[in-house]
């Protein structure tokens, strides 16, 4: 009772939290910064990983997932929602006549890939339903970081979240291609288990989570 008293006048104790390891760099790690800033009396723990982390058996309080949620376990309340797209260097297309029509054309193209055992197919859709799209890489990565670099110094046509290459998009370095056969959006979601009683410092971060990404553009 005493501790539950404490928390409803400010959140305390310690949180652990997981989220995905590029995006949790980018924006998960400096949001929790802030929010630990107006909470002084949290403490906190923030595991990045590219798994789909079982929060209930590994004892973690809350995480930031991409992708449609299957774990009825969960609560999930949505951050926002990031696209899957296919860019290239602007320099590059121009010397090859332009951007590409139709994602038909990338099977013979040049591809780079971040991951070594990514795919061997690009996804799109057309008139509402799905098609795949075969893919060589001619470079591959097994992180996306210099995968992206590859793709902005002229290597080929690169598929990536939004988020990933928005700086470089931003920049001109990179420009978006075949946006009208994109994937649907997929959701970013803050997630916890289910409880009758949240603790504080669980509502407070989840609170903290929505009003960071409200607005942000990914």
């Amino acid at each position: 009772d005493r501790t539950l008293s404490d928390e409803a006048r400010e959140p305390a104790g310690h949180l652990t939290v997981t989220a995905p390891v590029l995006f949790g760099h980018m924006y998960v790690a400096p949001a929790i910064v802030r929010f630990m800033q107006q909470h002084p009396q949290i403490r906190c723990t923030v595991l990045l990983h590219d798994r789909t982390v079982n929060l209930l058996e590994e004892g973690i309080d809350v995480g930031i997932r991409i992708g449609p949620l299957a774990d009825s376990s969960l609560v999930a309340q949505g951050l926002s929602t990031i696209r899957r797209v296919v860019v290239a260097s602007p320099a590059w297309l121009r010397e090859r006549g332009g951007a590409p029509m139709h994602p038909r054309e990338l099977a013979h193209a040049d591809v780079v890939q971040g991951r070594v055992d990514g795919p061997p197919h690009w996804s799109f859709h057309e008139r509402g339903k799905a098609f795949n799209v075969p893919v060589a890489p001619r470079l591959a990565f097994n992180h996306l970081a210099p995968a992206v670099e590859a793709c902005a110094a002229g290597m080929g046509f690169g598929m990536f979240f939004s988020y990933q290459v928005l700086a470089h998009v931003a920049d001109g370095r990179l420009q978006a291609v075949l946006e009208a056969y994109e994937p649907p959006p997929r959701p970013v979601s803050v997630v916890y288990p289910h409880a009758r009683l949240l603790p504080a410092r669980t509502r407070a971060f989840v609170d903290g989570m929505r009003r960071e990404f409200d607005g942000l553009r990914l």
